[in-house]
């Protein structure tokens, strides 16, 4: 569903991602995993063409991204970051709608599909008017997943999508979010710095560091078959691990 080949993204005074390549199957969640300014964030933003890359190739559904508009790219592509990244001025209800009007939907169907996402997030169908500061942290995540995933989308992008929630909050969401069929279906690639998060929703970690993938494969690999001390030491922090 995604393929990264040798991509580069230089900065003025540095390199922030240098010669990344990977592949994401079709259905499968790729955590990019490392330290502040290790470069998943910038990887993650040159797939919906945020961030334009200086060199190397990236294609989606084997489209190359830079044969498409950057506009259109991201409106096939849901985007969840922390704290949902929702409007304040928007209502529940339009911001789940966003997408799809953009896309010239049919109104009945948005409602349709705006509904039907409310009840698999478990959310109350009376929350659809209110606005994001009257929804707690955990809501908000919800909605700001709900909209990602309201176009229906081959690919969602999550950027830290849990880091503004306290740690009971944030563990009971991601589990609640992951144990959706709809996103089981969908291609993730998520970004975190959280090892115990990476263990617990990856099919695979792309472990990074300097810019670089030091070491990817399913969590069972990297903890048991560690490629260097940076990865064995890196996951020796967490207390917590998923064999």
């Amino acid at each position: 569903m995604i393929k990264v080949h040798q991509l580069t993204k230089k900065f003025a005074t540095h390199t922030a991602v240098d010669n990344v390549t990977l592949e994401v199957s079709q259905g499968e969640t790729l955590v990019l995993l490392g330290t502040s300014g290790c470069g998943k964030t910038t990887t993650l933003k040159m797939i919906n063409r945020l961030i334009e890359p200086s060199s190397g190739f990236i294609s989606v559904n084997g489209v190359d991204v830079r044969q498409q508009d950057a506009p259109a790219l991201r409106r096939r592509i849901g985007y969840v970051i922390q704290d949902g990244g929702l409007f304040p001025h928007y209502t529940i209800a339009e911001a789940i709608a966003t997408v799809p009007r953009l896309l010239n939907w049919e109104e009945s169907v948005i409602q349709e599909r705006t509904h039907e996402l409310i009840a698999r997030l478990r959310l109350p169908e009376a929350m659809l008017a209110r606005y994001p500061s009257e929804l707690s942290g955990g809501q908000r995540q919800r909605v700001g997943l709900a909209r990602a995933l309201a176009a229906k989308p081959p690919v969602v992008l999550m950027d830290e999508p849990f880091g503004a929630l306290d740690p009971f909050t944030r563990r009971h969401v991601r589990r609640e979010l992951f144990e959706l069929n709809e996103l089981k279906e969908t291609t993730v690639v998520l970004v975190t710095h959280d090892v115990n998060e990476a263990l617990e929703l990856a099919d695979r970690i792309a472990l990074m560091d300097k810019g670089r993938i030091v070491q990817i494969g399913p969590p069972h690999e990297l903890l048991n078959q560690p490629a260097s001390d940076f990865v064995r030491d890196f996951l020796d922090e967490q207390p917590k691990r998923k064999q």
